[in-house]
């Protein structure tokens, strides 16, 4: 719990940051919600240590009251000071320990299918072995339906199907080598929980499940599975507010995968290429745009030698993915002018995968919300959902509605209050 309490320190810290920012330029919070794009309110729950675990409004924050990125945990201190391995190994373990309490208080409202994946992450004693064992086929054609699910955004089904899947698995994993097949497929199921898990905004538990899918990852010894892996690693470290970090340990890992193109099996660059794709995403998120080209330039160039568009087992890699990239990552930078720029040849083009083709309209709401064009985010929003209903009703895109929604004062915009209401988020 002491935890938990220093996390709650931590975001009133922020809101007292906010706050004196704001108090010293002598704005109002209305003057300051204007030159975000939000509603008063939404400064007002900043300012009260509500919502700052948002890093493009902490982003955005920062660029209109002129605060300093570190200050708001955004970027390293530029405060230089003597390397300590005890202090920094004690970091190393407060940060895990925080993780780690965190995963004792499953989210509000939690559905028994959410609460039965956190179970099956959660370490237990090896499990009783059964007296059909499953083949290693069976289950790998088990971890692609999984998959599918996830890319069509059928999280409640995936909810029900990966606690089983992984009981399963972690079965045939310890009657097996440490090199076998199965081992990889059980790195990817846990990938695919962290992966649903920060769909529903629970980084507490998606840390538990990336820690997993590292552990087997690297038992497994695939380079392919290893890279799916650090993808994952690098997109809870982003939405835990851990931009650099997740830069540094994709780049790294790329480091040690890139080159030889031509010579390298669809799958190996698929899994590099949405690596590198998440690398985009944190290097935009934390403000780099240098290290935001940089990733998109090497994915474009991987994304010359393979094109898989579906839905199964990390396959969803393509140069439309890439520009998919290119434009959640403008919006990320502010650049909405540039993001819409970007989307309207891809609102054109057949995308298969249903997650990806929601998030092009996801990112075109944003960008529109950015301009101060509410009722074109908001058909933006109701074109994702004829994509994917379940997406649109992600803790995010629900945040988003309800920020359009209290920034209509004059209620010009009558349907998104209706889509507001229908959600059932305040404006």
């Amino acid at each position: 719990m002491a935890e938990v309490a220093d996390a709650q320190d931590q975001a009133r810290r922020l809101g007292r940051v906010i706050r004196d920012a704001r108090l010293r330029q002598k704005r109002s919070q209305a003057q300051v919600a204007a030159a975000l794009g939000y509603h008063q309110a939404k400064v007002s729950r900043l300012e009260n240590g509500r919502g700052t675990e948002d890093i493009r409004v902490l982003r955005d924050v920062a660029r209109v009251l002129d605060i300093p990125l570190h200050e708001l945990g955004l970027a390293a201190s530029p405060v230089p000071h003597t390397a300590d391995p005890k202090k920094e190994d004690m970091h190393r373990r407060t940060f895990l320990a925080a993780s780690v309490a965190s995963l004792a208080l499953p989210p509000a409202s939690s559905p028994a299918a959410h609460q039965d994946l956190v179970q099956a992450l959660l370490p237990a004693t090896p499990l009783a072995p059964t007296a059909d064992k499953v083949s290693a086929r069976e289950l790998g054609e088990r971890v692609a339906a999984a998959r599918r699910l996830f890319c069509t955004c059928d999280y409640a089904e995936l909810g029900r199907a990966l606690p089983p899947l992984i009981a399963d698995l972690r079965r045939a994993a310890a009657d097996s080598s440490h090199t076998s097949p199965v081992v990889g497929l059980l790195a990817t199921v846990y990938q695919t929980s962290a992966s649903l898990l920060l769909k529903l905004s629970d980084v507490g538990h998606a840390w538990m499940a990336v820690g997993r899918a590292m552990a087997e990852a690297e038992r497994c010894g695939d380079p392919v599975v290893l890279a799916s892996s650090v993808r994952v690693h690098a997109h809870v470290l982003a939405r835990d507010n851990h931009t650099s970090q997740a830069v540094t340990l994709v780049r790294h890992t790329a480091e040690q995968l890139t080159g030889a193109y031509d010579r390298r099996s669809p799958h190996y660059l698929s899994a590099l290429g949405l690596m590198l794709l998440r690398g985009v995403t944190a290097a935009s998120n934390a403000g780099d745009r240098a290290a935001t080209q940089d990733f998109l330039r090497e994915a474009a160039d991987v994304a010359r030698y393979v094109s898989l568009d579906r839905p199964e087992a990390w396959a969803n890699f393509s140069p439309t993915n890439v520009e998919l990239h290119a434009v959640s990552a403008a919006v990320a930078l502010g650049d909405a002018g540039i993001a819409l720029e970007t989307a309207r040849p891809l609102m054109r083009r057949s995308i298969p995968v249903p997650e990806r083709r929601a998030a092009l309209w996801i990112e075109a709401g944003r960008a529109y919300s950015q301009q101060g064009r509410l009722a074109d985010g908001y058909r933006a929003l109701r074109v994702a959902e004829s994509c994917a209903a379940q997406d649109i009703r992600r803790p995010a895109v629900r945040e988003l509605v309800a920020d359009m929604a209290a920034r209509d004062r004059r209620r010009a915009v009558p349907e998104l209050h209706h889509f507001c209401r229908q959600l059932g988020v305040p404006a």
